[in-house]
């Protein structure tokens, strides 16, 4: 019976725009029995997409109200689904499993946990891979778009923190995964950005800090000395934005298995190398977090299938060799988070 809710739960949650694949092995069952029991599996069937009321949600259930009231908080806490704040009303809604339910498991991730999400990973690679849309996208760095003529307003990242309200920064799950796993790196780990109801809801949940925007400057300046790759949501309205590395960011670790892994990301920008500047110092190289820089003979060169247009090689180039152009496929990312959500339902085929 227990096997049974759990199986229907992976088909609720495969049909948000996440996706949650099935597999052979089943890995992906027992990641819900280890995040869910059965009682809290089947509440979330209940659930969707949009906040709701307490009572909404337990005249549905055919549960008392208080009953359901204490389970509900009881997992938004435990960050297995979402919990919005309206003025004193408490709404809750279902999360999807990637980005949602795992990136807000902070406090309870273990090394079990994280050696069956490396096991699963792959699988929720095949979603990434499968649509258009992509639920994050790459952003350069300030630095690297400043001596560009035009540049649009959602390309750049530091004015977009600075207009959001509401700020917090948390520690990045992949790179806790990673060092759970034995395998950790020497770059900072709190160094993800939640906005808005999100960070209330990371700050609310103790999984994070409220900062100033002027912190979060600070903390973009490390990211870049860093060499992290940020990536936002994939959204003109921000959401949020990881900062991330290749040795732990699933997405990134994914991406260089591909031949082109720039066919599997949306930025607006590639980086071009001016050979006759280029000292081969071997700073870029260095920096590229996918493999993109290719030495020769006489100077580094870009390979464009692999170029993400994160800017991080620009940025720290000591001859100025390096610039950004925009990408000859780049589009305007979707207006917020509910277009972006509505685009991959269409293209998994869910609508």
């Amino acid at each position: 019976m227990n096997d049974d809710i759990y199986s229907k739960l992976r088909q609720f949650l495969d049909r948000l725009p996440g996706g949650f694949p099935a597999t052979d092995s089943g890995v992906e069952i027992n990641i819900l029995k280890k995040l869910f029991t059965p009682d809290e599996a089947e509440i979330v069937l209940h659930l969707t997409e949009e906040p709701e009321e307490v009572s909404v949600i337990a005249k549905r259930i055919g549960r008392d109200a208080s009953e359901i009231a204490e389970k509900l908080e009881s997992m938004a806490r435990q960050g297995s689904i979402f919990r919005v704040r309206d003025g004193k009303k408490l709404l809750y809604h279902a999360n999807q499993f990637v980005i949602g339910i795992y990136e807000f498991h902070q406090k309870t991730l273990d090394r079990e946990f994280a050696e069956l999400m490396e096991e699963y990973m792959p699988y929720l690679g095949m979603v990434w891979v499968t649509t258009k849309t992509k639920q994050l996208r790459i952003v350069p760095v300030d630095s690297a778009v400043n001596a560009l003529p035009a540049v649009a307003p959602y390309q750049r990242i530091r004015e977009l923190v600075k207009m959001q309200e509401v700020i917090a920064v948390a520690p990045c799950i992949c790179r806790k995964e990673r060092a759970l796993m034995g395998n950790a790196c020497d770059r900072p780990r709190d160094l993800c950005f939640p906005f808005g109801d999100l960070a209330r809801y990371y700050i609310d949940n103790e999984m994070g800090r409220q900062i100033s925007a002027d912190e979060a400057m600070s903390l973009l300046d490390i990211a870049e000395e860093s060499a992290l790759v940020l990536s936002p949501s994939n959204t003109q309205e921000l959401e949020y934005m990881c900062c991330c590395c290749s040795c732990c960011c699933g997405v990134l670790r994914g991406l260089a298995l591909f031949e082109k892994p720039a066919d599997h990301v949306q930025s607006g920008y590639q980086a071009r190398i001016d050979t006759a500047l280029c000292s081969k110092c071997g700073t870029c190289l260095e920096r590229c977090q996918v493999d993109a820089i290719k030495e020769t003979d006489n100077a580094m060169n870009v390979d464009e299938a692999r170029c993400i247009g994160c800017g991080l090689c620009v940025s720290r180039c000591p001859e100025d060799a390096i610039t950004l152009a925009v990408h000859p496929c780049a589009e305007a990312p979707p207006a917020n988070l509910a277009e972006m959500k509505s685009r991959i339902r269409q293209e998994r085929g869910l609508d």
